[in-house]
């Protein structure tokens, strides 16, 4: 099992009809983007641009589908890794009180045993092509969106090592490319890489670095699975294809790499040198990340197979690429959450629109009070979770994909005075609403049933909104939306012209003493150009600009504090809001590249005219570039 090399992949994706080939130039410059950007968002295949410019043809979208992650991961359903975890963890913990019992797990060792990689001596098929100097402008390297820093290796296997244990770290982080030799190394201050990082600084030495592109899928997935640290991510891979990884050595540093990958860039990061400003670059949020400092990663070797393939993917509005991804680590990694963090958890799903740490759903087995935020403060706490901003905690027999039964239940159990939890913690670094780089605030919601308590008893009052003298008397308020009240969701979307200090606790403070809103359990404000119509787009928007701790409130009236919470998700300014953080442009793109993919669109041979996602979100941009 497992994919002899990328070559092998994408000739099983067009065998089941699941790629396109593009003949006809196109530009790794923003054009590829458009295309890919069209494409995901309406189902469509995988593209391979086989002229670039380059020798090397370029494969996009190769994941973003149900079929195609499967197919990338050899399952023909995400369920089955989730199973075989299960299967391999029972095995090892199941007690053994016989010799028979002890015996019967040979079989899974010796199973395991054969997916762990091995170093063979001589060099790889990656090793086929040496170029005489590095130079990576020889390479289809992306410029993804109109207010990028540059061109970005978007799925590199970044390889290190601890300088004190020896064990290898494999990420994915972005690498902006600044000539034939040198990028920026987006490490995140939270990641393995970054760790490694600061020891050799410690050490005042050198820190070796090797990249990857391409081979086996199961490799670019491992690059990004949210693993326990010192876990080897190769191991992984192996499990993932039922094979073992063969690596070898790179040519001119001691890390090891995967023999059979497209590319292998070789190189450095010296920890005593000055850092470079890498960015903005168009992110996974749907926003611009801004410019910030980030180490120097010298090359010092390219090489690369013969008939080598260049993956790439963008990242952006969702949905993109990146989901499916998502959605395979929601699987992989719920078995092992269930039996080392909290046993009772049946399900969690990560939806695409909270841009994975944004939102996460949780089902339980509930059997006490209190247990859902248990689970919260323990997802929290346990590995890239402690990222997650928004949480909810629902029943067992709920499913977390249905999600209008999901809201219905939200507005039947939770009560915002007790059933909310606030808490603060590390963030990604990605986050722009938070008052402080990559530390900020968390909401989580107890949407269990209590027993013994019905639905009937959240309720503070009927239902009353009069949209009519909202919009008469507060002329800010370009919008209502209020259809989900019908069907049994007690919340109210409202989109706003924010124009003063403290303005949206004014006005909600007026239509809760005023008597014009009674009952509503949850109102969110947003900016006037949003739709709010499209749920789709105020989820993502919401919970993007949200800081719970800053931006969730309750109004007190004459008789105490009203069970209404107001929940502020406009775009925040240091004149409205005291914010001094730069806030980010929402990425899309440039109407000059939109025309040109218009024009060569049916010379494509890509099926029917699809327009450019990035028309519908022209009116949330604020003025050029990625600083909004």
């Amino acid at each position: 099992m497992g994919y002899k090399s990328l070559n092998h992949f994408v000739s099983v994706l067009e065998t089941a009809g699941e790629l396109v080939r593009i003949r006809q130039f196109v530009s790794p410059h923003l054009e590829m983007t458009e295309i890919a950007d069209r494409m995901v968002k309406h189902g469509g295949k995988a593209l391979l641009f086989e002229n670039n410019g380059t020798p090397f043809p370029v494969l996009m979208n190769a994941f973003a589908s149900d079929e195609r992650i499967c197919m990338a991961l050899g399952v023909k359903n995400l369920d089955e890794i989730g199973l075989s975890i299960a299967r391999l963890l029972e095995d090892f913990t199941a007690p053994k009180e016989s010799l028979i019992d002890k015996l019967k797990l040979l079989p899974a060792l010796r199973e395991v045993s054969l997916w762990m990689p091995k170093i063979l001596t001589g060099r790889g098929r990656c090793q086929e092509v040496v170029m005489t100097l590095p130079d990576l402008t020889r390479l289809p390297v992306l410029t993804c969106w109109p207010a990028d820093g540059g061109p970005f290796i978007t799925l590199p296997s970044v390889h290190t090592k601890d300088p004190e244990t020896g064990i290898r770290n494999l990420g994915m982080y972005r690498m902006q490319v600044f000539g034939s030799d040198l990028t920026g190394m987006h490490w995140h201050l939270h990641k393995g890489s970054a760790h490694h990082y600061n020891k050799y600084k410690a050490l005042g030495k050198r820190m070796p670095v090797t990249v990857t592109l391409g081979g086996d899928p199961a490799y670019t997935y491992a690059a990004t699975a949210p693993l326990p640290e010192n876990m080897d991510e190769y191991l992984l891979a192996g499990f993932l294809r039922k094979k073992r990884v063969n690596l070898v050595k790179s040519l001119t540093n001691d890390l090891e790499i995967p023999a059979d990958v497209d590319f292998v860039i070789e190189g450095y990061v010296d920890p005593m040198e000055e850092l470079i400003v890498e960015g903005p670059f168009g992110d996974h949020t749907g926003f611009y990340s801004l410019a910030g400092d980030f180490p120097r990663f010298h090359v010092t070797c390219i090489t690369h197979r013969k008939h080598a393939i260049y993956p790439a993917t963008i990242v952006g509005i969702p949905p993109q690429e990146d989901g499916w991804i998502g959605k395979a680590t929601e699987k992989i990694f719920l078995i092992p959450v269930k039996t080392t963090v909290a046993p009772e958890v049946v399900d969690m799903h990560m939806p695409v629109e909270g841009v994975f740490h944004n939102i996460t759903l949780v089902s339980i087995r509930k059997s006490y009070p209190g247990q859902a935020f248990k689970i919260m403060n323990s997802f929290w706490g346990a590995g890239q979770m402690m990222f997650n901003k928004i949480m909810v905690v629902t029943d067992e027999d709920i499913s977390l994909k249905n999600y209008l039964d999901l809201a219905q239940q939200i507005s039947e159990q939770t009560n915002p005075l007790n059933d909310i939890q606030i808490t603060r913690g590390p963030m990604d670094i990605l986050d722009h609403a938070s008052n402080q780089y990559a530390f900020g605030s968390k909401i989580g919601f107890d949407a269990t049933r209590s027993p013994g308590i019905s639905s009937d008893d959240h309720t503070a009052a009927p239902v009353f909104i009069d949209a009519k003298r909202i919009q008469t008397l507060y002329p800010e308020v370009t919008g209502l939306n209020s259809g989900l009240i019908k069907q049994g969701i007690s919340l109210l979307i409202v989109s706003i012209r924010k124009s003063r200090k403290h303005h949206l606790r004014e006005i909600s403070s007026d239509w809760i003493n005023n008597g014009l809103i009674t009952g509503v359990k949850f109102i969110v404000f947003v900016d006037s150009p949003l739709d709010i119509f499209n749920l789709h787009d105020v989820a993502w928007i919401a919970a993007n600009n949200l800081d719970p701790a800053r931006d969730c409130f309750f109004v007190e009236s004459a008789s105490g504090r009203v069970p209404s919470l107001f929940v502020d998700s406009t775009r925040k300014t240091f004149e409205l809001d005291g914010f001094t953080r730069p806030w980010p442009n929402v990425i899309i793109m440039d109407d000059e590249t939109i025309q040109t993919i218009d024009q060569k669109w049916s010379s494509l041979a890509i099926g029917s005219f699809i327009h450019s996602p990035s028309i519908g979100y022209r009116n949330l941009v604020r003025n050029t570039g990625a600083v909004s």
